[in-house]
């Protein structure tokens, strides 16, 4: 009896569920690691704006710290943004990654019950031909008594 079809056909699925799995998976960490990068680039922004403060008081360009206040309010206000997105994002990334290994654990259980099918075949087929090889050598026996008997009754 070959492994049927139907758990072949159960096995291509759930490959494909967990590649589907993996590409969100992958998908939402991209995401996640653009909107950290947008943070970080937030804070550079904020570190800039304070900078042009500092720098305005020394030299006393009223444009420059009025320049440096905005960066440092518009920075402020990215990262107020940013915050809550981040960490619903965070919580998109781990809820994927648990869909994902559970996922793989369904993939892996079909390759086990294929590989444990394959086996019982093999086991299966062995004990066939090992049982053909009993008959044979049986049979080969039973003729050859069988012709001794011949032989001493003529």
């Amino acid at each position: 009896m070959a492994v049927s079809r139907a758990l072949r056909r159960l096995l291509r699925i759930r490959e494909l569920q967990e590649e589907q799995s993996r590409l969100a998976l992958e998908s939402a960490l991209g995401e996640l690691h653009r909107l950290q990068h947008a943070q970080a680039a937030t804070f550079e922004r904020g570190h800039r704006g304070r900078r042009l403060i500092q720098a305005s008081i020394q030299t006393g360009q009223l444009t420059d710290r009025l320049a440096g206040l905005e960066e440092t309010r518009s920075a402020s206000l990215h990262a107020a943004a940013l915050g809550p997105r981040i960490d619903g994002m965070g919580e998109e990334v781990a809820d994927r990654r648990q869909k994902f290994l559970s996922k793989r654990v369904e993939r892996r259980q079909a390759e086990t019950l294929i590989q444990e099918a394959e086996a019982q075949e093999a086991i299966e087929a062995g004990r066939h031909g090992q049982q053909a090889l009993d008959d044979w050598y049986g049979s080969r026996l039973y003729r050859e008594a069988d012709k001794e008997v011949d032989d001493m009754n003529r």
